[in-house]
């Protein structure tokens, strides 16, 4: 029978270096066994852990705490919706021998204390270090989206086209129109009926041609019928309801933009221009 694996309790409720594993008396070859688990370059797990995004960024700072979190790393623990460990991203000292890897993205260079924030107990640039870091490489929309994230937040407004949106596809879809040169819509308006009564909330609302334009997530099926109450009752008040998906965002842009420009510009004509 084989012998049972040497476990220190120290270790099984977060992630650790190597030079931790081997203060709690295991050896590196220890570390290979079936009792562990690598969870990123130098850094190690319990196999019965199952290490959450913050344990590992905490882990990996305590092996290299003269480190910066950064850009799409900073961006998560600033409470921002992106991907915090694929790739890591730091910023470390110019003396650093610490290179870039497949999990791991690293700029050397000097960083003012005023951009470096204490932020969830970790080192990481400020939310403008990190939109202005996120800004040199990363697509406009992708950047919009975090925008309009961190002002719903209420951690700023880090794009002079950033609003409150509720989702990142609500975003692409507006995105979309201002690229095409569509006026830019109301973002989450409330709308009434004649008599002053809330009807609804917009995603985007065009107020000259009273037109609603909505985008319908991955649970527009299970709200189907609070849907169609709602957009009765928007129609019932006098306005245009425009619904798309993201199957209309990624493959049928054209489709929306001719009809949203279409309901627009119709708005526009003159009366006797329309009967014509």
């Amino acid at each position: 029978m084989a012998p049972r694996a040497f476990i220190p309790a120290t270790l099984k409720g977060q992630p650790f270096t190597v030079a931790e594993a081997q203060a709690a008396g295991l050896s590196a070859t220890a570390l290979r066994g079936k009792s562990w688990r690598r969870v990123a370059r130098g850094l190690y797990s319990w196999a019965g852990l199952t290490p959450d995004a913050l344990m590992v960024l905490r882990a990996w700072q305590r092996a290299h705490p003269d480190t910066v979190y950064a850009r799409r790393t900073a961006a998560w623990l600033h409470g921002l919706d992106t991907e915090p460990l694929d790739p890591i991203e730091v910023v470390a000292p110019l003396r650093s021998g610490l290179r870039s890897r497949n999990d791991i993205t690293v700029r050397r260079c000097l960083i003012a204390k005023l951009d470096v924030a204490t932020v969830r107990g970790l080192r990481a640039t400020g939310v403008a270090q990190t939109f202005r870091d996120i800004g040199r490489s990363t697509p406009r929309v992708e950047r919009l989206i975090l925008a309009d994230a961190a002002l719903r937040a209420g951690l700023g407004c880090f794009d002079p086209l950033a609003e409150p949106a509720e989702s990142a596809m609500e975003t692409r879809l507006r995105w979309l129109l201002l690229k095409a040169g569509m006026p830019r819509p109301s973002v989450q308006r409330a709308l009434h009926d004649a008599k002053g009564t809330f009807v609804g909330r917009a995603d985007l609302y065009y107020e000259g041609a009273r037109l609603v334009v909505e985008f319908d997530g991955g649970n527009h099926r299970d709200r189907l019928v609070e849907d169609n109450r709602r957009q009765n009752l928007l129609t019932n008040a006098g306005y245009r309801v425009l619904r798309f998906t993201a199957a209309d965002v990624y493959s049928r842009p054209e489709t929306i933009i001719a009809q949203v420009s279409g309901a627009v510009a119709a708005s526009a004509r003159p009366p006797t221009a329309a009967r014509r």
